[in-house]
């Protein structure tokens, strides 16, 4: 007669799993990198539905949303479709993942953000990568090359007429910088600049001229790509042109 093997079986309640292997009390004593994925979403979760724990139930969340990053790009709307999770969960997931993206966003981890282009976009990317909307950030920089602060000045398709850069021009002079970067994603993934792209940029460089702030850059955020507009030669076209312009 063969001997079955020795497989543990709890109830669904993560309650009456033992204390060692519930994964709030592992947090606690071993630290939070100790735990997986599905874990630390139960943490977040509370508790499962009927027939499945909180592990079981944070598992089949992430594996519909095929993994973390689908999880944050999901709306509301979209997660409430996934049988166990109500409003009052779907929140305290949405706020859990902001959180840990507004992290990267901290001061100090805004150092060397003006310094180079890849710095910038590695700052970016969580922030802006899995966007469905377009989103116009600038960010303001002081004399020592140190940001000051960092705003979202539009959202939505990002054009000429609804970029307003006199606007850009008024917060620089309030926050009293002395240089700005600019920086937007495209949703579809590709970083390629269009035409309005350059033509807001060089407005916005002879903007900066007009009131000597100097326009370090423009990022625009892809999937895993970036287009860098001062890497690429075009913001010291642009100040030759405008050079150009005020000596003819």
């Amino acid at each position: 007669m063969n001997k079955k093997p020795n497989v543990k079986v709890y109830e669904d309640s993560i309650n009456n799993w033992p204390k060692d292997e519930r994964p709030r009390e592992r947090l606690l004593k071993f630290g939070s990198h100790t735990l997986t994925n599905a874990e630390l979403l139960a943490i977040i979760l509370r508790v499962g539905v009927k027939g499945k724990s909180a592990v079981d139930l944070a598992r089949q969340i992430i594996r519909e949303a095929k993994g973390l990053r689908g999880l944050d790009k999901l709306d509301p709307v979209d997660l409430i479709s996934i049988k166990g999770l109500n409003h009052a969960k779907i929140a305290q997931i949405k706020a859990s993942v902001e959180l840990g993206k507004r992290i990267l966003e901290e001061p100090k981890k805004l150092e060397g953000l003006a310094s180079s282009s890849i710095k910038a976009y590695e700052i970016l990317l969580p922030k802006m990568r899995d966007l469905k909307k377009e989103i116009f950030k600038v960010i303001f920089v002081d004399s020592k090359n140190h940001v000051i602060d960092m705003v979202t000045a539009h959202e939505g398709t990002v054009t000429m007429s609804n970029v307003y850069i006199r606007e850009i021009i008024n917060l620089a002079n309030k926050f009293g910088a002395a240089a700005m970067m600019f920086a937007h994603n495209h949703p579809s993934g590709d970083a390629k600049p269009s035409n309005e792209d350059k033509e807001i940029t060089e407005e916005l460089v002879f903007a900066g001229r007009i009131m000597r702030i100097t326009v370090l850059d423009h990022l625009i955020i892809g999937d895993g790509q970036y287009f860098s507009f001062a890497d690429e030669g075009l913001i010291k076209i642009y100040n030759a042109n405008f050079d150009r312009r005020k000596s003819s």
